[in-house]
């Protein structure tokens, strides 16, 4: 089955370029275009695609306003938006994370790592891989207004190894090598989590292991 992707800019060209890109393989269909938030919004809630690739900065409606919509509404709680943004330390990045977007994706990113972004996506992985986002995450997540204390105390201590793994952006596979489990028995950990936690998808829960203060800011 194909990848469905809405892209919604407000830049003519560059939604053109991405839809060319896109459509051009396989595995990835485009199921619609907007050109602000609000028709983003609308065409996702009739749509329902798999990805979202979310322009913060376009009229009506902002990606980040646009966002938090989406990430609300249950019925759309299978899609994942990925924001696109100019620069690559964008103040509203974090915040559009912290709302539900599964990670982000500056403008002038490579043909090859959007195509991946949009894969990695839609198989239920956070888009965390690349070293900026990691350092944007440390870097405003220290500025974040953090949690209550009692977040994660329903949380198991193995369930706590995984989050902190999860925050380093290990992906499943990579989970059960460390601790010594299989992929499987990763996911089913990271399922339970993100159900304890009431966290959207994977990206969420690196946003509470910061501000919750498991991981400090800093990668290694």
């Amino acid at each position: 089955m194909s990848i469905r992707v809405l892209v919604a800019d407000d830049q003519a060209l560059v939604r053109g370029g991405f839809v060319a890109l896109l459509d051009a393989q396989d595995d990835i269909e485009v199921v619609g275009e907007a050109d602000n938030g609000e028709q983003a919004v609308r065409m996702t809630r009739s749509l329902a695609p798999d990805v979202v690739l979310m322009d913060i900065r376009m009229p009506i409606l902002d990606g980040l306003a646009a966002t938090k919509m989406i990430a609300a509404d249950t019925r759309l709680s299978e899609v994942r938006v990925v924001v696109l943004t100019t620069f690559e330390l964008d103040e509203y990045v974090f915040e559009a994370m912290r709302c539900g977007a599964t990670g982000f994706l500056v403008k002038h990113t490579e043909p090859a790592d959007l195509l991946r972004a949009v894969r990695v996506v839609a198989e239920g992985e956070a888009l965390l891989s690349p070293g900026v986002t990691r350092r944007l995450i440390a870097e405003f997540s220290a500025r974040a207004k953090p949690p209550p204390d009692t977040v994660l105390t329903e949380l198991t201590d193995r369930e706590r190894e995984v989050m902190t793994l999860v925050a380093e952006g290990l992906t499943n596979a990579e989970i059960g090598a460390r601790l010594f489990l299989s992929p499987a028995t990763a996911r089913t950990h990271v399922s339970r989590i993100l159900t304890k936690l009431g966290a959207r998808d994977r990206t969420q829960l690196v946003v509470l292991a910061y501000e919750s203060g498991l991981v400090r800011p800093g990668w290694q």
